[in-house]
């Protein structure tokens, strides 16, 4: 586990599910030890113990997406001890073990999957019901464990779902902000160069026509009135100011590209997530910009969803006559690498303005953006 994961992992203890599987377990390895013969309680105390080290780490330890094949091997490692624990003891709270582990199954498998599991683990139980404790009604007991371990996956089932689409909605809802802030930063580029227009075709163009008219009468034989010269220098200097403040207004520094990334990033509680934006990471082109913004949130996106990361690291900044967008993670990165649909609408995005895309996967992640300023 990472040190920086040490509070997140510490969050999920708490969490209603891990603590009641925590809670539920502590409780049969109580039962169970106190009501068991004497001999029987080594190996009881380790089996139990097993159960419960398996069960912590699945809690602490940083989930991936989709799930890696040892957490899959966790749980069934799990389903078997429970088995075990049934097999040494007569105990009927040991088959409770089962309910434990069919809570994790469904965040895990497909529905086909976890459900065979459930079958098979029953079936096993049934016949150590019958064969070995001799119980006289084995398959009323079996079905009414199986019923709780049904009534666990089918909650956890629901909470996975609903984390699961919590989750996608606040991504979407912050690429809907970052778009939102983008198309502000646009307008208002737009809006300064109308203003430009206005100022330089309207008042431009009236000031010279009345300096015109100013020039004529400064020039009467009768000799002009002193209030003529006034008014002429100040049209002079009146248009002056306005064509300074045309070229101000037409001088705009690009789209601000940091509002919108800052806000592709809030929704990830994890990996944790740390922004380097140069103040002068500014694009004229609303096309560019775009283009850059999916970038990032498809990196980010892969970075949550595949890298099983700790950290990722987003940073934009010029780069002589580049901006250049770098997204990288400290995850387990890629053997060979395979271009799917989102990194190659990566490089279709960017080969539409003019940009390029790089990508190394031997160390994490790592994805290079480069975008010429027009």
């Amino acid at each position: 586990m990472r040190p920086a994961s040490v509070l997140p992992a510490l969050r999920r203890l708490v969490e209603p599910l891990a603590l009641a599987g925590l809670i539920t377990w502590a409780a049969i390895f109580a039962g169970v030890l106190r009501y068991s013969s004497d001999a029987l309680d080594p190996a009881l105390a380790v089996l139990l113990a097993s159960f419960g080290a398996c069960l912590l780490v699945s809690i602490l330890v940083e989930e991936s997406t989709p799930p890696a094949s040892w957490q899959r091997v966790l749980v069934l490692t799990q389903v078997l001890i429970a088995l075990l624990t049934c097999v040494v003891t007569r105990e009927v709270l040991a088959a409770v073990l089962l309910v434990i582990a069919a809570a994790q199954l469904p965040a895990l498998m497909s529905r086909p999957a976890w459900i065979t599991v459930l079958v098979l683990a029953n079936i096993a139980l049934y016949l150590i019901l019958s064969r070995l404790w001799g119980n006289s009604t084995p398959l009323l007991l079996t079905v009414i464990h199986m019923g709780f371990q049904i009534f666990a996956a089918a909650t956890a089932l629901y909470a996975h779902q609903a984390e699961t689409a919590r989750a996608e909605l606040a991504q979407v809802n912050a690429h809907l902000l970052a778009t939102h802030s983008l198309l502000e930063e646009s307008a208002r580029d737009r809006e300064r160069l109308r203003l430009a227009r206005e100022l330089h075709d309207v008042a431009g163009h009236t000031l010279t026509a009345l300096k015109l008219q100013l020039a004529l009468l400064a020039r009467d034989p009768a000799g002009a009135p002193p209030a003529v010269t006034t008014a002429a220098t100040l049209a002079d200097s009146l248009l002056g100011d306005i064509r300074g403040v045309v070229g101000q207004l037409r001088q705009a520094d690009g789209l601000d590209l940091r509002q919108a990334i800052a806000q592709l990033a809030v929704p990830i509680p994890r990996p944790a997530v740390h922004l380097d934006l140069a103040e002068d990471a500014r694009v004229d082109d609303i096309g560019q910009a775009q283009a850059l913004l999916r970038v990032a949130q498809e990196a980010l996106t892969n970075a949550v969803r595949h890298s099983g990361a700790g950290q990722v690291w987003l940073r934009l900044a010029r780069d002589g006559r580049s901006l250049v967008l770098t997204v990288c993670d400290d995850g387990r990165g890629a053997r060979t690498l395979r271009i799917g649909h989102g990194l190659a609408g990566m490089r279709e995005r960017l080969a539409a303005v003019g940009g390029t895309l790089a990508i190394d996967a031997e160390r994490g992640f790592r994805v290079t953006a480069r975008v010429p300023l027009t």
